[in-house]
């Protein structure tokens, strides 16, 4: 996961003032991976400008109840009564498996939680029949180009796999990369979602605000160490992407000092903050007379 965050950084500009140098690290760490770099480069600088858009956004846009299809994502009520239905254990066990097992792939493969602008998008395939919006002009040949890393990673691992197996395949690739996938959902479903964080439509939205709607979370000293700080100064990452990640403890403290009335920090262990989360964090409503979206209590009578 630390290899993932720092072609992360490449992917924003913030690791080497040599951009050849810097492109060439993010697209084989990601390629290795089997993220598509480019294509990813472009979707999440998408997610980075719109952040909690409630149409423009990238990654864990919201269900909006009655929502109208074109700026709003709709299916609120369903899902609502769905879990609803099921009850809060068994739809919270539910979301849980679906977002951290495949919710990466999902995402790359037919944009799923992006915003409804953007329609069902697809990292690998910037033309018809998915759609092109992701993928203006020169984007659609990077998307080209990111295949090229992804399939010769896949022919490394079958060659792997003929040689030495695909149980040595799946204890020292396949396995933890289920486990990298995970942890990329984690980061970019807590740190912008909660159920008190809003999102907003596009008279409301600011690059800004949104940036200031991102959330740091406690993860400890040694994923801290290990994931280069993604997940505890995850609001300063917003604010200012270009900053590497091992300035990011000091400018997260500015931050703190200088905005105090919206910086946003919760002390949530993870794994509650999770759970809560997935069981409570189902639909938004539009507030009436305004332009943000909050999430609806799904437990209340």
């Amino acid at each position: 996961m630390g290899l993932w965050v720092i072609a992360h950084e490449c992917g924003h500009g913030a690791f080497s003032s040599n951009r050849s140098l810097e492109t060439a690290i993010g697209y084989v760490l990601h390629s290795l991976l089997l993220v598509p770099y480019f294509s990813w480069q472009r979707s999440h600088a998408i997610h980075h400008r719109f952040t909690n858009h409630i149409s423009n956004g990238e990654t864990h846009v919201p269900l909006v109840i009655n929502g109208d299809g074109d700026n709003e994502q709709p299916g609120g009520e369903r899902d609502l009564k769905t879990a609803r239905k099921l009850g809060r254990t068994p739809y919270g066990v539910f979301q849980l498996l679906m977002h951290l097992l495949i919710g990466w792939p999902a995402y790359l493969l037919a944009g799923k939680t992006g915003g409804p602008k953007h329609g069902i998008s697809n990292h690998f395939w910037p033309t018809t029949p998915f759609s092109k919006k992701l993928w203006p002009k020169i984007w659609a040949k990077k998307v080209w180009l990111s295949d090229w890393g992804i399939c010769l990673t896949l022919i490394a691992l079958i060659m792997w796999a003929t040689n030495y197996g695909l149980a040595i395949l799946t204890a020292f690739y396949i396995g933890p990369l289920l486990v990298v996938n995970a942890w990329l959902v984690i980061y970019t479903w807590l740190h912008h979602t909660d159920s008190d964080v809003p999102h907003f439509s596009e008279a409301d939205f600011s690059h800004t605000r949104g940036a200031f709607l991102s959330i740091d979370r406690p993860y400890g000293k040694i994923i801290d160490f290990l994931h280069h700080r993604i997940g505890s100064t995850h609001v300063l990452h917003h604010l200012a992407p270009l900053i590497p990640h091992y300035h990011a403890d000091k400018a997260t403290i500015s931050i703190k000092k200088a905005f105090p009335k919206v910086y946003l920090y919760n002390p949530t262990p993870i794994h509650q903050a999770l759970w809560h989360i997935a069981t409570n964090c189902i639909a938004v409503r539009r507030e009436e007379n305004g332009g943000r979206y909050i999430w609806q209590q799904p437990w209340s009578t």
